[in-house]
């Protein structure tokens, strides 16, 4: 997917209903997984993604052709490598195919990681 570089002055929500019907629910789940655990970080669009912020980036995702890229960054990507087996991961992100189910509970425990243990 070609990430349309005038997102910048929308807003998450917009971001996801701009994106393919098919994914927009997943994409949700995402959303309000991040959401409810980060209730005090600030949302916005950074590098073209659905950004949550805290005086830093804590974590984005984004809508790809076979995936949502999660990307909570290098260390936390070495931190839950070990949870991380059965993803395709690279230096700071995670894909989750759109073949499996989310796995809400670990979303929620790597914001919840970007959020409290990872302060910059």
């Amino acid at each position: 997917m070609e990430i349309d570089k005038g997102c910048v002055n929308m807003t998450i929500e917009e971001y996801i209903s701009a994106q393919d019907r098919d994914i927009q629910p997943r994409l949700q789940q995402v959303y309000e997984t991040i959401r409810a655990a980060l209730p005090n970080a600030s949302e916005k669009i950074a590098w073209q993604m659905p950004t949550f912020w805290d005086k830093h980036n804590l974590i984005h995702f984004a809508a790809f052709k076979n995936h949502i890229g999660l990307f909570p960054g290098g260390e936390a990507t070495t931190h839950f490598a070990g949870k991380l087996t059965e993803y395709k991961t690279s230096k700071g992100g995670i894909r989750l195919p759109h073949n499996k189910p989310l796995p809400l509970e670990l979303i929620t425990e790597i914001a919840l990681w970007c959020g409290e243990e990872n302060p910059k």
